[in-house]
């Protein structure tokens, strides 16, 4: 379903599609790049031609737990095409997970990647990101702390409105 999804997106692309000056704007939008798992909510604020800042917020609260995810996030611009702007990106961000007897646990997520951002040509505010890279983890007790590769499609890295 997922590819469906991809080639039909690659199908309906405009042949041309420009990338944004985005210097002094703010992208508010959506992240699953949170290791436990839950969506968050992302701001993106553009300094100036080369950094961005960041932040992302997600939790989930039941009567027998809470749980959240909270992290900020810096960017730096490698270099900008017409279409694209390709970046170096690091995450830091703390959360809690559920143990083997269910009860709240802290954590912690690092992540070290490498992006780009693309905007569809008339929507220029509308930005799309994929990731990959490295991340050392921990958010399983069992686990302990883990190190892995990771690669995020626009559907989990994250989708900016730019106001």
């Amino acid at each position: 379903m997922r590819q469906k999804f991809l080639i039909l997106v690659l199908i309906l692309l405009p042949l041309q599609s420009w990338g944004a000056d985005l210097r002094g704007r703010m992208g508010l939008g959506m992240t699953n790049q949170l290791a436990n798992d839950i969506p968050a909510l992302s701001i993106k604020v553009q300094q100036s031609k080369t950094f961005a800042m960041g932040g992302l917020l997600g939790f989930k609260s039941d009567r027998d737990n809470t749980l959240y995810g909270a992290g900020v996030k810096l960017y730096r611009i490698i270099f900008d095409e017409p279409q694209l702007n390709f970046y170096m990106a690091g995450l830091f961000a703390t959360e809690t997970y559920l143990n083997d007897e269910k009860k709240a646990e802290s954590g912690y997520q690092f992540d070290g990647t490498m992006g780009s951002e693309f905007h569809f040509s008339g929507l220029e505010s509308l930005g799309f990101s994929l990731e990959f890279g490295v991340s050392v983890r921990k958010v399983d007790q069992q686990a302990g702390t883990t190190f892995q590769t990771l690669g995020d499609s626009f559907l989990k890295a994250a989708v900016h409105f730019y106001l």
